[in-house]
């Protein structure tokens, strides 16, 4: 069929059409009609090609409006993928000004505009939705899923301020700050003038050197009977922490649970130019984050720590809600299951009469990457450098069952510090690792995937940093046990059909998906010996080492990220432990469905790169 311009009365239906799909919805009404104006309409029969690399250098652009199209690489070079209606192709090749690398053919009975390349480029100077989308095509289908997620999720729980804000937003004016020789009684005068509860000491160039707040009062003016004349500086506290206006409020967060500050100073260049406080954070949410964690801290019995671990998971349900991304809140939610293990280890750990700091409470798996979800059950062990083994094992499990009273079910597989086999020497832990990686059996290397994520929790975390090294060191002199990896994590395919498009309905999200990640940046980080748990850590220090592209290392974090944003959404809704990871693909919109597609193709094309480095 020939290219005919559409008629006047097809222009208005399809501009209705096409606002169902991003990033035209967010587009100015007349720079999509401005597209639609210069666009041509094709049919395509089924299978017919609708573009390939004999085609020459890219004219033109395609979207897609009926039907849809299967890319394969050029002789069979790359895996096949699908598009589906609402979507433009060949993007890179249309900037880049080549031809396609990649044969398009139609799937079924297929409508597409065909838009001169010149227009799709002379719009993106004037159309900030058009240009961003073109540049960044699958970041933008992320955000935009991410916020579809956040209205689902808004509907289940409280949300009214988001830790995805950038600090740069509570930047409103300069905040009180005097020099280093201010005589007390001016900082604290100022302080009451101006209503604030602290006061920065900073230098000439604004630089910061301390902070005094309302709560160091007591303990450093009041009873100890300080002079008013006193140079602030020798009252303030110092080092002082701070954070750069590009970060997030979530970092803010963390910052004021992890050292138990109630503000944080922040920079731009080094120099001050706000203060966030703890009540602009959180003077809205029914749970603060750092509430939350001093009632973890000053729990004195593990029912009290019951009640914590039910607020963990409802305030992790109320982030979701606000926007927070996957990456943020799995490192949240693992902050605040660390503090509660550590705490229950402290609490048993006095009760049987043992002290920690003659040992180390080890988290593997999820948890040792930082990466816990919301559903999530215990994968821990102990190191202990002296004392009897009979005792230390009796603690591990009476920590067990603590947990598992607090919603941490025990782990089916065995794998908990009240286990024997769990709970060792540091010669004991090396002698176990070192035996895995020389054998390389089916169970070893299922063992491998849990314990070399390890990571301290609670007593003396320097015993962990040797039993990592060892990993590495080990893992990266044994080739047969690389390759053994490497055939595990090829194992799981994505549930992709041949086509591209999804092989099935109901996917596992973490086997089929965030697994296939994990298992391979393990591998990789091993390999090129990154010290690095976090998946994330792992696959960008592994780029860097093997020289790997900028957007493929951020393509694979991204879609990582991704997956576990979904299987969060999934669990905040409710879903049986059985049921925590499985999606309805029939259920997700079209964005969700094409984000997730993209996410498994990423999957894939990671794990096609580790079959031809290291599975043969």
């Amino acid at each position: 069929m020939s290219p005919t311009r559409p008629s006047p009365n097809l222009l208005s239906y399809l501009d209705v059409e096409l606002i169902r799909h991003a990033p035209f919805a967010q587009m100015a009404p007349e720079h999509r009609q401005r597209l639609l104006a210069a666009a041509e309409q094709l049919y395509y029969a089924p299978d017919e090609v609708v573009l390939g690399p004999e085609s020459g250098v890219v004219t033109h652009l395609f979207l897609i409006r009926q039907g849809g199209v299967r890319g394969e690489g050029h002789f069979g070079v790359r895996a096949p993928f699908q598009l589906e209606a609402g979507e433009v192709f060949p993007v890179g090749a249309v900037l880049g000004e080549r031809a396609v690398t990649t044969v398009y053919h139609a799937v079924g009975d297929t409508f597409c505009l065909r838009i001169p390349a010149a227009e799709v480029k002379a719009l993106s100077t004037e159309s900030a939705p058009w240009a961003d989308y073109l540049n960044r095509r699958m970041q933008q289908l992320l955000e935009i899923s991410q916020r579809a997620l956040q209205g689902s999720v808004a509907s289940r729980a409280l949300a009214q301020t988001s830790l995805e804000t950038p600090l740069a937003r509570f930047v409103h004016q300069r905040p009180f700050a005097v020099p280093p020789t201010t005589p007390l009684a001016e900082a604290l005068a100022g302080m009451q003038q101006r209503r604030v509860g602290s006061v920065l000491v900073v230098d000439e160039e604004d630089r910061p050197l301390g902070i005094l707040t309302r709560h160091d009062m007591l303990d450093r003016v009041v009873l100890p009977r300080t002079p008013l004349e006193t140079p602030v500086s020798q009252v303030m506290s110092t080092p002082v922490l701070t954070l750069d206006v590009s970060q997030r409020a979530h970092d803010a967060a963390l910052v004021m649970s992890s050292e138990a500050v109630r503000h944080v100073p922040i920079t731009d260049g080094g120099k001050v130019v706000g203060i966030v406080s703890e009540r602009d954070l959180f003077t809205l949410q029914r749970l603060s984050l750092r509430q939350l964690g001093e009632a973890i801290d000053g729990a004195e019995t593990p029912a009290l720590l019951r009640e914590a671990a039910a607020d963990i998971r409802r305030l992790a349900a109320q982030l979701m809600a606000q926007g927070m991304l996957a990456r943020s809140l799995t490192e949240l939610i693992s902050h605040l299951n660390d503090r509660l293990t550590a705490r229950l280890a402290y609490l048993l750990a006095a009760e049987h009469g043992l002290d920690l700091r003659e040992a180390c409470w080890l988290a593997f798996g999820s948890e040792g990457r930082g990466e816990q979800t919301i559903a999530t059950d215990q994968d821990n062990g102990l190191v202990y450098a002296s004392g009897d083994a009979a005792r230390w094992l009796a603690f591990g499990d009476a920590v067990n069952h603590a947990l598992d009273d607090c919603g941490y079910p025990l782990c089916k597989g065995g794998i908990m510090a009240g286990r024997a086999d769990c709970c060792l020497g540091p010669d004991q832990w090396r002698e176990r690792f070192a035996d895995w990686i020389d054998r390389g059996a089916p169970e070893d290397l299922l063992r491998a995937s849990i314990f070399f994520d390890l990571r301290g929790i609670a007593g003396d975390t320097t015993l962990t940093l040797p039993l990592r090294q060892f990993v590495t060191a080990q893992a990266k002199a044994t080739p047969r046990f690389l390759k053994q990896l490497a055939d595990n994590a090829l194992q799981q395919k994505p549930p992709l059909a041949w086509h591209g498009g999804f092989s099935e309905d109901t996917i596992d999200l973490k086997l089929q998906g965030t697994a296939i990640f994990v298992e391979s940046a393990r591998l990789l980080a091993l390999a090129t010996g990154v010290d690095a748990v976090a998946t994330r850590a792992r696959l960008l220090g592994a780029a860097a080492a093997l020289g790997v592209p900028d957007d493929e290392a951020a393509g694979s974090v991204a879609a990582f990220e991704y997956l576990q944003l979904l299987r969060l959404t999934v669990q905040s809704a409710g879903a049986a432990a059985d049921k925590a990871n499985l999606c309805d693909v029939t259920t997700l919109n079209s964005i969700d469905r094409r984000v997730l597609r993209e996410s498994l193709r990423a999957a894939r094309t990671l794990q096609q790169r580790i079959e031809l480095d290291y599975a043969r």
